[in-house]
């Protein structure tokens, strides 16, 4: 058994609570349905097993938390906070958690829309499959038709998807319709490490591996007309997402600041009650410098991203007689982060800092943090699915405002981890297996099909069903996969 035996309260309709004891300074929150309830129970009392109820109770216990610490619909356990954890902290007297964001900072999806309907890529599918294959470059260790020096490496962590645009990807216009118009302040090149900067020479442009993909997606259900109008989507509508990060980059930003935050830790006598939650005082030196250089691989996802959208343009231009320009974004949201936001609480506003582990924006109505196309309804909250299911557009709300800081799932979430994926599924078969179901898979990896199989993640209708239900972000449109590529 993980610690103390627990008890899940039932707040509301998928909304569930962990009293506070022990160390906890706040309740851990839950937003699951039931079934999904007593499986995180069930897996909290096995011995020798992560936690995602564990992992939330020792987030519960950081300094500086606010209101609770929440885990969302697709919660699963990953380094120290939970993936589809949601841990808000005060400026003032919390911490920075590098865990809270991950190695994979500012991973994130662009959602493009087209003028295209199924019938208008249906004969050319094959063909539109292999053009972007090569076209896009995937794969672990993939490198881009992009070399970059130092100096370019830090103008591109500075501007982040501007830096795109003026290297030649994508259109003006794309901008309004990324978070944070794609560039987050406070960056500083400096507090990144050469070694992170040098990884990162080629793989701008590039999608990686693991649950990194582009997909050309049909629109197959509009739940909400107002919203899905609003966003530019309809029924039978071809729509392009591209799921990645920030490479490289990220990854060793995250390892070279667990060093520094480990002792920070011990510097500032900081009650951590898991090493993977080492942490700083925000305003300290330490959590200072981890922000700017986690602020810089969020950049750099932000022009990976638009370099992305421009080749996935150029792609589909070589096959499908329309102009790059027609294909315009609908938003890009990131999921690994941790940014300043102001948030009322208990009827008080307080400028906190709102570390989102596997889990995306999804900001209400009237924040003046969207586009102002979509003040009206709240801004668009991108879930990607697997390779044989769905992806979903959902809204954000007020009710998200007050329950989760804005927040709002990002995934179907793991059901079985990666190694125990390879050793159940098979590549081939899992290729196969879509290619009967009229979906074209172009991977670099077999064994990276096998890890991402269908079969490896949990069943991404009921997760969006259980925040659709509660009202945190309910559905707009559903997306099918037509073509996917894969690292």
């Amino acid at each position: 058994m993980n610690g103390q035996e627990i008890s899940l309260k039932e707040l509301d309709k998928n909304t569930w609570e962990i009293e506070e004891f022990g160390k906890m300074n706040v309740p851990g929150r839950l937003f699951v349905d039931r079934d999904s309830a007593k499986g995180l129970l069930a897996e909290y009392r096995q011995e020798d097993q992560w936690s995602s109820l564990e992992q939330l109770i020792n987030v519960a216990s950081l300094p500086g938390i606010v209101s609770a610490s929440i885990g969302l619909a697709d919660i699963h356990p990953g380094y120290g906070f939970p993936i589809g954890g949601v841990g808000a902290f005060d400026v003032e007297d919390g911490v920075v958690v590098a865990g809270g964001v991950g190695f994979d900072i500012n991973c994130g999806v662009r959602l493009l829309r087209t003028p295209l309907e199924v019938r208008d890529v249906t004969k050319v599918k094959d063909k539109l499959a292999d053009t972007l294959y090569r076209t896009v470059p995937a794969g672990l260790g993939s490198e881009g038709e992009i070399n970059l020096s130092i100096e370019e490496i830090d103008k591109a962590l500075v501007q982040g998807a501007r830096f795109g645009l003026e290297i030649g990807y994508g259109i003006e216009d794309d901008l309004e319709y990324v978070e944070e118009n794609g560039r987050i302040d406070g960056a500083d090149p400096k507090n990144v490490s050469r070694r992170a900067k040098q990884r990162q020479f080629k793989q701008v442009g590039t999608l990686g591996s693991g649950n990194h993909y582009l997909e050309v997606q049909e629109v197959k259900e509009i739940y909400d007309r107002e919203a899905g109008d609003t966003y530019g989507l309809h029924e039978g509508q071809i729509v392009i997402s591209i799921h990645t990060g920030s490479r490289a980059l990220g990854h060793q930003i995250g390892q070279d600041y667990l060093s520094k935050l480990k002792d920070a830790s011990k510097k500032y006598d900081l009650p951590i009650e898991e090493r993977e939650l080492v942490s700083a005082p925000i305003d300290s030196p330490e959590g200072r410098e981890y922000l700017s250089a986690m602020r810089c691989g969020m950049n750099c996802a932000f022009a990976n991203r638009q370099v992305l959208a421009g080749l996935a343009r150029r792609g589909f231009s070589r096959v499908v007689d329309i102009p790059p320009q027609e294909i315009r974004t609908v938003y890009e949201v990131g999921h690994n982060t941790a940014k300043v936001e102001d948030h009322t609480v208990n009827g008080v506003q307080q400028r906190l800092l709102v570390h989102r582990k596997g889990a995306t924006r999804a900001f209400g109505p009237g924040r003046k943090e969207l586009p102002k196309a979509y003040r009206g309804v709240g801004g668009p909250v991108l879930v990607g699915g697997t390779m044989g299911s769905s992806s979903y557009v959902l809204r954000g709300t007020e009710t998200a405002m007050k329950m989760t800081f804005g927040s709002g799932i990002h995934g179907a979430g793991r059901a079985m981890s990666r190694k125990k994926a390879k050793s159940k599924f098979w590549g081939e078969d899992v290729e196969t297996s879509l290619r009967s179901r009229g979906i074209v898979v172009k991977s670099h990896s077999y064994p990276g099909l096998a890890e991402e199989a269908p079969g490896a993640y949990k069943d991404v209708d009921r997760v969006v069903d259980s925040v659709d239900t509660n009202g945190l972000t309910p559905k707009v449109a559903k997306l099918k996969p037509i073509i996917v590529v894969k690292g």
